[in-house]
């Protein structure tokens, strides 16, 4: 992350501070158990997958969009968008460039925008969704941990609500390249884990 980091830095006119070094240490906090570094590097390696272009605003959204992460959604990313500020401001990268970075990370509160680039960063951060049966289950149960806070009559409510906010989309992806490698096993996968919640089996 590191390198990904200080190059996306780099590329956009600035110079490379030690937000890389606390960007690494937030994402290996010990109560994460998906949103970690294993997440980000999917993510990117996702992206890419979606676009020839590997746009260093992009890259830098990516890895600042879950820096911050303390299970309360909203918060979260609007907490990340303001470390995504403070960590590129003494770097000397273009204000403009540092709005565009911490505008595609409040994109990730609702999941939709009308930029191409928050396309590409949606559609990768929900690749999981069309993991096998048995990644997408390990995946289910890390954010489970992540929100061990709460009961699970409370989980349950809250999880299925968001499986079915995704489900009633038209298009749960952006990208029709992102439609056409996962719409199909995500929603499979989406349904199965609601119909598992409804039972009380997950």
């Amino acid at each position: 992350m590191r390198d990904e980091w200080d190059n996306a830095v780099t590329e956009l006119g600035g110079r490379p501070t030690s937000a890389s070094d606390d960007l690494i240490r937030r994402y290996a906090e010990p109560h994460r158990k998906y949103h970690n570094g294993g997440h980000i590097e999917a993510v990117l390696r996702d992206a890419r997958l979606l676009s020839d272009e590997d746009d260093p605003v992009l890259r830098l959204a990516i890895l600042a969009h879950d820096v911050i992460y303390d299970a309360e959604p909203g918060a979260d990313e609007r907490a990340s968008a303001s470390w995504v500020r403070a960590a590129l401001l003494p770097t000397g990268i273009g204000v403009k460039h540092i709005d565009q970075v911490a505008g595609l990370v409040l994109a990730t509160i609702t999941h939709e925008s009308d930029d191409p680039l928050a396309h590409i960063l949606l559609d990768a951060d929900l690749s999981i969704l069309a993991a096998a049966p048995d990644v997408y289950d390990l995946y289910t149960r890390n954010v489970r941990a992540e929100y061990s806070a709460y009961p699970d009559s409370v989980w349950r409510q809250g999880r299925s609500r968001v499986l079915k906010s995704l489900l009633e989309r038209e298009n749960l992806y952006q990208t029709a390249q992102a439609r056409a490698l996962w719409d199909s096993n995500a929603r499979a996968n989406l349904l199965r884990e609601l119909s598992g919640l409804a039972s009380g089996s997950v």
